[in-house]
């Protein structure tokens, strides 16, 4: 604005490159995590409430609930469902790697106002991509069981983009909160 009023004053152009405002950013940010030894995964971050870590110790263990539900916990005041994500999704669990892993990070999600604790090894990297060259999911390309919650894959290999709604909405973990809440 100075330099167009400069300008109009003067008759000096101040910008002789004639640059523009550069475009708006159209990458998300995503949280990589790993899945496996050699798997990883991301969320889109403004999905993610806040990655926590937690003791294992301070969950207490819910009965009869599926092996991938490890129990709740206290957030901000609240029950906090946590949920193992690698055994939900078809990966061997995290009491099966070879560390046992005493303060995990959580990373919490929230879909029409209900909290679910995702547990996972450790949290990597905030990257940027852009979610509009997913590769959709398809069948063939993910194992069946983790084909419903996937948004699709980055190019390149580069990993694949989970949904967290259909993670939060899945109807076997529906049909639980409903018969303990």
């Amino acid at each position: 604005m100075l330099a167009q009023m400069f300008v109009s004053s003067t008759g000096i152009d101040l910008d002789p490159l004639n640059l523009e405002p550069p475009p708006p950013e159209t990458r998300q940010r995503l949280l990589r995590f790993p899945l496996d030894r050699q798997d990883s995964a991301l969320l889109p971050l403004e999905q993610i409430t806040e990655v926590l870590r937690v003791n294992v110790a301070e969950i207490l263990p819910v009965p009869e609930m599926p092996i991938c539900v490890l129990g709740i916990c206290n957030w901000r005041g609240e029950m906090l469902w946590i949920v193992d994500l690698n055994l939900f999704l078809g990966c061997p669990s995290l009491r099966q790697q070879e560390q046992v892993l005493v303060t995990p990070a959580v990373m919490v999600v929230q879909v029409n106002d209900q909290s679910v604790g995702l547990m996972v090894s450790q949290v990597n990297d905030i990257e940027l991509h852009e979610l509009e060259q997913l590769q959709l999911a398809a069948p063939g390309l993910f194992p069946p069981k983790l084909l419903p919650f996937v948004l699709g894959a980055l190019p390149g290999g580069k990993g694949i983009v989970l949904d967290v709604n259909a993670i939060a909405q899945c109807p076997l973990w529906q049909l639980h909160h409903k018969e303990v809440s």
